[in-house]
C-alpha cells in the first residue's frame, strides 16, 4: 500500500491539532512531511503541542514545493481556509479542507469547479458523517426503515467563554456559521436540499459581546420542517447536542452526538402513543474523533474509492449554511 505524502497549512484551526493526531497514528497510511504557518501568533500559541513535535516547519511555499506531494491538510483560521484550499487545487495536490468554507460563496464554487474539473479529491471536516450512530441513522433513512420523514430536530450548543464569543464576530452568522454548519451537513444528507431557508439570528448580549451568539433557521420540506438551533451560551449545551429524525414508520435521536454518543430508536410496530418506548442500541467503538474520516481520505487519495459527498452537496451545504446564518442567497 502506498504511502500518502502529505503536509498541512496552518494550525489556527481549532480542529487542526486533531486532524495531525490522526494522520500521524498511521504511520503506514501517511507519510507526513511538514507542516507550514507563518502567523506568529499562532506558531506561539500552538506549535509546541506534542502532536506537532519532531515535524519539520516551513513556509507554505516550500510545503507546496515538496516533490511527489500528494494532499494537504487545510488547517488555517477558518476566513482564509478556501483561499489556501485553492492554492492547493492549483497545484493539483488532492485536500482536506476544514469547515466551515469561509462566508464568500463564489469563491467556494471556483475551488469545488476546478476541483472536480481536475479530478481531485477535497473532504470537508464535517466529523459526525463518520459517526456511527450517524451512519445507522443514515442507513434507516435511506432503506426506508423510519418510512417517510416529517421532521427534523437538532441542535449543537456549548458554554463558551466570552473570549471565544467575541472571536465569533468574524462570522456574520455567529454561531449558525461555526456550529450550524454540522447540523444543516446532516439535513440535507437526511432530505436533500430546502424548499425554503428561514433564519432567526439573536444575540443575548451576555458580558457585553455584540455577536449572533443564539440561532435559530428552519429548513422547511414538502412534509414538515428541519430545525437546527446553535448557542454559545448554554450550560451543558454539550451534553444537549442531538439529531432526532422522525418518519411515519419510526424515528432515531442521538443524544448526546458524541463522548458518548447514545442512540434510541423506536419503531412504529412496538411504540405506544403515551409511552417511551425507546431501545437504546449499541455502538462500535469509534477510536478517536477523526480517525475513520483520515482513513476514509486516504482511500480516496489512492483512488480506491469514490468521494461519497459530491461537490455539488459541498456548495449545497454552504449554501443552506449562509442563508440559515442570515445570508440572501439562492440555491
Amino acid at each position: 500500500m502506498k504511502q500518502i505524502k502529505i503536509g498541512q497549512i496552518g494550525i489556527g484551526h481549532n480542529h487542526g491539532e486533531g486532524k495531525m493526531k490522526a494522520v500521524r497514528t498511521f504511520p503506514g497510511v501517511f507519510d507526513v512531511v511538514g507542516i507550514a504557518e507563518t502567523d506568529p501568533e499562532w506558531i506561539q500559541k500552538r506549535s509546541s503541542l506534542e502532536v506537532y513535535k519532531d515535524l519539520r516547519w516551513m513556509t507554505p511555499e516550500e510545503l507546496l514545493a515538496i516533490e511527489d506531494l500528494d494532499a494537504v491538510l487545510v488547517e488555517t483560521d477558518v476566513w482564509r481556509l478556501v483561499p489556501t484550499a485553492q492554492t492547493c487545487i492549483d497545484r493539483g495536490l488532492h485536500i482536506h479542507m476544514d469547515k466551515p468554507a469561509g462566508e464568500d460563496i463564489d469563491a467556494y464554487r471556483k475551488l469545488l469547479q476546478d476541483a472536480e474539473k481536475a479530478r481531485l479529491v477535497i473532504q470537508l471536516g464535517y466529523m459526525y458523517r463518520y459517526n456511527p450512530a450517524v451512519q445507522y441513522c443514515l442507513e434507516a433513512v435511506r432503506r426506508g426503515d423510519l418510512g417517510e420523514i416529517h421532521s427534523i430536530d437538532t441542535a449543537m450548543c456549548t458554554e463558551h467563554s466570552s473570549e471565544f464569543r467575541t472571536w465569533l464576530k468574524h462570522f456574520q452568522g455567529g454561531t449558525m456559521t461555526i456550529f450550524g454548519c454540522h447540523l444543516i451537513d446532516l439535513v440535507l444528507l437526511l432530505q436533500g436540499k430546502p424548499d425554503r431557508v428561514i433564519p432567526y439570528q439573536k444575540q443575548t448580549g451576555l458580558d457585553g459581546v455584540d455577536v449572533p451568539d443564539n440561532g435559530l433557521a428552519i429548513l422547511e420540506y414538502p412534509r414538515g420542517v428541519a430545525t437546527v438551533r446553535t448557542s454559545s451560551f448554554e450550560v451543558n449545551g454539550y451534553g444537549r447536542r442531538h439529531l432526532t429524525v422522525c418518519g411515519s414508520q419510526g424515528s432515531i435521536e442521538i443524544k448526546p452526538l458524541e463522548r458518548p454518543t447514545v442512540m434510541a430508536v423506536t419503531m412504529k410496530d412496538y411504540s405506544q402513543p403515551y409511552a417511551d418506548a425507546r431501545k437504546i442500541i449499541e455502538l462500535p467503538e469509534n477510536g478517536d474523533r477523526y480517525d475513520a474520516m483520515m482513513l476514509d481520505f486516504a482511500q480516496m487519495v489512492r483512488g480506491e474509492k469514490e468521494n461519497p459527498y459530491s461537490y455539488a452537496h459541498e456548495l449545497l451545504v454552504q449554501q443552506a449554511t449562509m442563508m440559515a446564518g442570515g445570508f440572501k442567497l439562492e440555491f
